[in-house]
């Protein structure tokens, strides 16, 4: 469908007023809900495969984000209506010691737009924080986010407590920041690491 693909594309190219109308246009033409949604996921995926062909920025991915976002908020109510399907849940937040966002959010966009179920706990989340919002929403997925080193000693104090809550083997670990490697990943015990938020999307795709 030829509006699909133009909104697909005005979302991968960053044209926010014309990603908008254009999904204004379709619901008013009685465009399913669903498609639309669709359209605009294949668009944040192409936004994550020219950032990673170093075509975009983080500035690039910020910016659909936020396009993402307007456009979930209009799709919202014929979504719900609609009985769309999560792909599964993911909690997800900056441990404890650290107030850095920016990563934060464009991966829990990007997952979003993937259509997973994002609980999203903000920054400086203590462990115990973590553990109860695994508790009360049933995800099998936890992303913790740092920018800061001193977040390795938070990470490593959540998994042991997602040990100690007898969790851990029922609960993917994922964790991602500026500094975090696959050295990182060992000494926290979690089971992998992301280097963009590309990578977090597949896989919480590998693991749902």
């Amino acid at each position: 469908m030829p509006i699909l693909d133009e909104i697909k594309n005005a979302l991968a190219d960053l044209n926010e007023d014309l990603a908008l109308q254009l999904v204004r246009n379709a619901l008013a033409a009685k465009v399913p809900a669903f498609d639309l949604l669709r359209a605009c996921q294949d668009g944040m995926t192409e936004v994550g495969r020219r950032f990673e062909c170093q075509e975009y920025f983080v500035s690039d991915l910020m910016m659909s984000g936020e396009i993402f976002k307007q456009i979930s908020s209009i799709l919202e109510p014929e979504l719900k209506s609609g009985g769309a399907r999560s792909a599964g849940k993911i909690v997800f937040g900056t441990v404890k010691g650290d107030i850095h966002d920016i990563g934060k959010d464009i991966v829990v966009n990007m997952l979003k737009s993937a259509n997973f179920e994002v609980i999203d706990l903000g920054v400086d989340v203590p462990p115990e924080k973590f553990i109860a919002a695994l508790k009360e929403s049933g995800a099998k997925v936890l992303g913790m986010s740092g920018l800061l080193t001193l977040a390795f000693d938070s990470m490593k104090r959540t998994v042991q407590e997602l040990e100690s809550a007898g969790m851990r083997q029922a609960v993917k670990v994922m964790i991602g920041g500026g500094p975090v490697d696959a050295n990182v990943c060992r000494m926290v015990g979690a089971d992998n690491w992301g280097a963009d938020a590309q990578h977090a999307v597949r896989l919480a795709k590998g693991w749902i």
